[in-house]
């Protein structure tokens, strides 16, 4: 009783110690904070636009314009919208195992879901070629099909969802365990089967969170370039998406094109961190509710 006694006041002491600093302190830390944000975020932001801008505004669309460019943007919409979706369903899958059974090799799947955070993704994209290229083990069935994975649309997926596939997961696995099981248990008690019990229970407790999951995922997948560089060729027209695009104009030196292209993904960028801030918001709320 007397030691528990002596510890909260000590404890009160330092936190009422680091609460006085003084003003100086805290000068000095946001003063640091905002020189990294203007150094590291907002001036090569502020660049990025500039550059694209010029030569003028006619340049900057006739460099949005070109074929290169359009087939690029259209190539990185479509690997999201198959690797996203593939995203959602694993991420569904898994945290609804990892959060309402126990069973033998659980912690081992957890840990997988980790792995591509743990790989560089050109690693990634090189095991995917060695598995699927020329001189990998199923490249000569896969020839004999007509069948191609490296250099083309299917090795852009298969890059894009291995570095894409924590993202959903690690967003609903510990909100589902936050939240129990115990409503479904009592909807299967009420004659609930699964399909009902997922859409009426389960997905209205987790959908921003999945939501969140989501716009992470999409920003990934359309800014990845590391494994989609090494599956693509770099096939102008074929298998370049748009960060890779901006890589080769600015290689050649086309620098409004490679920026334009580039600005697009920056204003990617800016959208993705609004709706996440109105995802964090919406999911705040519904904590408070619960």
């Amino acid at each position: 009783m007397d030691s528990t006694v002596q510890v909260v006041p000590v404890q009160t002491a330092r936190l009422r110690a680091a609460q006085d600093e003084g003003p100086a302190v805290k000068v000095i830390l946001i003063s640091i904070a905002l020189l990294f944000f203007v150094l590291f975020l907002l001036l090569p932001l502020i660049l990025v636009f500039m550059t694209a801008f010029s030569r003028g505004i006619m340049p900057y669309l006739s460099a949005l314009s070109e074929s290169d460019t359009l087939h690029a943007a259209s190539l990185t919409v479509l690997v999201a919208v198959i690797a996203v979706p593939l995203n959602i369903a694993f991420g569904l899958a898994a945290s609804w195992a990892i959060a309402r059974f126990e069973f033998r090799g659980k912690s081992i799947l957890t840990t997988l879901i980790d792995l591509p955070f743990s790989v560089s993704p050109v690693i990634a994209g090189l095991m995917f070629l060695l598995i699927f290229g020329r001189q990998g083990p199923f490249w000569d069935w896969l020839d004999a099909n007509n069948i191609r994975i490296v250099f083309a649309l299917p090795g852009l997926v298969l890059a894009t969802l291995f570095v894409t596939f924590p993202f959903v997961a690690r967003e609903l696995i510990p909100l589902m365990q936050m939240q129990g099981s115990e409503e479904e248990q009592a909807a299967r008690v009420l004659g609930a089967n699964g399909r009902q019990m997922f859409w009426r229970v389960t997905l209205p407790k987790i959908k921003w969170g999945l939501l969140y999951g989501v716009i992470l995922c999409n920003a990934r997948a359309m800014g990845e370039f590391g494994a989609v560089s090494v599956l693509s060729g770099h096939i102008r027209g074929q298998t370049n998406t748009l960060p890779l695009h901006v890589e080769i104009e600015y290689n050649d030196y086309h620098t409004v094109g490679a920026f334009a292209a580039a600005s697009v993904l920056a204003v990617l960028a800016l959208l993705t961190l609004a709706l996440k801030l109105w995802a964090e918001r919406k999911m705040v709320q519904d904590g408070h509710r619960g």
